[in-house]
């Protein structure tokens, strides 16, 4: 419904079965990953502010992480499985195993050991890691201290996970008033819960009405309420009663961070949520993901949310804003969140106007660290402003900007920008930009400044083999740290594929080289196939080829230019092909 509460396209939820039972643990996939998410921050930035580690780059502590969620999941799934823990007695075993492994991986990095902790290491390290935390003896004064700053932070990951309560898992169901007392019931009994999760979960009236009690109840101790998709299938009128019975009863409570997202909200949608959205002054954390808002959603945000100003993230994605929506929310709200961090405006169809008001809007803060503003319609206009916006920002990390529009003009002073501003950006994404090789040596000085770069995404360009040529030069000169390229449908024949394989080649941390969608022949193919094999990366980082089209690289050769191309540093690249 335009205006309210778009029913879900999927059918009815279904009601749950008596015999089911509700459990604490297992968490949901999506606490599992934000579990990763804060260990892997936690472990690159101790290790980062420690002189005694080596750093541990963000995308190997992300790995670390893994591996470590993954043995204190399965430590914890055992001792449920043994049947002899209560359910928050599980989650702490998931806890303290976790804690223990990454105290484990910063004393084994500062030892410049790189391989992640395995649960195997995990069964050898419990002595150990008891013993340090209780002030065993260390090797030196200041390793002690900084395992002591370690262990305050991996402290803070039991913390966090025993003050959470998430039902977000199992199948989606429509959850009736006896199954929602049944399934909360946890939250009735005395709690240290601080954290809610209520989402996948389809709550109509009186189910509403239960929940209702529970959060009144712990509202003033409540710092992140999670309430993504818990109305879907629901009719407009009772959907809007069930959000606004849950509003109220948060009503007043001083939270951090708030998830609404994946609700269908509408303007009525945002307006049932008013009791609660209109009492938080203080939030440092506001989504609203496919939520099909509107620019009188956008309008209905503005005027409810009395503060932005703590703001340190703000995700809009798979939205109706467009310009408009864009406009109404620029100024009040992303301008008046100065300490933004992480914002989102993705996937919202907004165009240049709107692009431009969001963009100089950014200007009022210096902090992000990520923007993701992809799959929008800037173009060059927005563009221009969106560089402005870059400058502001030394901090950026993960750099999101594919499908903007951008073309020639306005890339070049998105590059620009980038490379005044951004040295420590890991993750940067330019694809579906219309960039021709006009950019290139523009885009290979950014990539320079970039040490840290891990993933560097220029698919669907117009940047063709002298493109490549440039941008590689500049990849194969540093980014040691590189994982990801993907240069796939940008008109390139053997000689750029060449060129990138080369780039990429004597990386030793390299995964992924995606060259799909172009033009090379078979026995470029081969050639590129053969470079890898001999090099460090090895022949299994290149991608699948089965968009390419081989024949197509000889229109590309008709004219000589490939021939005449200056590959600098590249003079090993005259592979000839393979005849039978």
């Amino acid at each position: 419904m335009a205006d309210g509460v778009d029913e879900m396209p999927s059918a009815r939820p279904p009601t749950l079965p008596s015999q089911q039972a509700f459990k604490l643990w297992p968490p949901s996939q999506g606490t599992r990953e934000a579990v990763r998410q804060k260990m892997a921050l936690k472990l690159s930035s101790a290790c980062f502010e420690s002189q005694s580690f080596a750093r541990i780059e963000l995308a190997d502590a992300q790995e670390h992480a893994r591996l470590i969620e993954e043995a204190a999941f399965g430590a914890a799934q055992e001792a449920d499985r043994v049947g002899d823990k209560a359910g928050s007695a599980v989650v702490m075993v998931y806890a303290k195993h976790a804690s223990k492994l990454m105290l484990e991986t910063l004393r084994t990095q500062g030892r410049d050991s790189g391989e992640p902790v395995t649960p195997t290491a995990a069964r050898e390290v419990e002595t150990d890691a008891v013993a340090t935390d209780n002030g065993g003896a260390l090797s030196s004064e200041s390793e002690e201290q900084a395992i002591g700053d370690a262990v305050k932070e991996v402290r803070s990951i039991d913390k966090e996970v025993q003050t959470l309560f998430d039902v977000s898992g199992g199948t989606r169901a429509f959850l009736t008033k006896e199954r929602a007392e049944e399934l909360l019931k946890p939250l009735f009994v005395e709690n240290d819960i601080t954290q809610i999760c209520l989402s996948n979960w389809s709550f109509g009236h009186e189910s509403a009405e239960v929940a209702a009690r529970a959060l009144s109840a712990l509202k003033d101790r409540l710092v992140d309420v999670n309430l993504a998709d818990i109305v879907a299938g629901r009719q407009e009128a009772e959907a809007l009663s069930a959000m606004s019975t849950i509003s109220s009863a948060l009503e007043g409570s001083k939270l951090k961070s708030l998830n609404l997202s994946d609700n269908a909200l509408g303007e009525k949608g945002v307006r049932a949520f008013s009791a609660l959205l209109g009492s938080q002054n203080s939030l440092e954390a506001l989504s609203f993901m496919n939520n099909g808002i509107s620019v009188d959603a956008a309008r209905a945000i503005r005027e409810i949310l009395p503060s932005s100003k703590e703001l340190r993230t703000l995700r809009f994605h798979n939205n109706m804003t467009g310009d408009e929506g864009a406009l109404e929310l620029a100024t009040e709200v992303v301008g008046g969140a100065p300490l933004l961090e992480h914002f989102q405006f993705s996937s919202s169809r907004v165009g240049s106007e709107g692009g431009v008001a969001l963009m100089e809007a950014l200007q009022a803060g210096k902090s992000l660290k990520i923007i993701d503003i992809r799959d929008n319609m800037y173009g060059p206009e927005g563009g221009a402003a969106l560089a402005l916006a870059l400058r502001s920002h030394t901090m950026l990390k993960e750099v999101y900007l594919s499908d903007l529009g951008l073309e020639d003009e306005g890339a070049l002073a998105v590059v620009k920008a980038l490379t005044e501003a951004s040295s420590q950006v890991t993750i940067l994404e330019l694809g579906g930009n219309e960039i021709t090789e006009k950019v290139a040596p523009a885009l290979a000085t950014c990539i320079r400044s970039m040490r840290h770069l891990t993933r560097l995404n220029l698919m669907e360009n117009e940047l063709k083999d002298s493109g490549v040529v440039t941008v590689s030069t500049a990849i194969g000169e540093g980014l040691e740290n590189l994982r990801e390229l993907d240069l796939s449908v940008n008109e390139l024949s053997r000689i750029g594929a060449l060129a990138a394989a080369q780039a990429v080649g004597n990386k030793k941390h390299f995964k992924h080289l995606n060259l799909n969608g172009n033009q090379i022949s078979e026995q470029g193919v081969e050639a590129v196939q053969e470079m890898l094999r001999k090099s460090v990366a090895g022949v299994d980082v290149l991608g699948p080829l089965d968009e390419n089209e081989p024949e197509g690289e000889e229109d590309y050769e008709e004219d000589g230019k490939d021939d005449e191309l200056d590959v600098e540093g590249f003079s090993d690249l005259n592979v000839a092909d393979k005849t039978d």
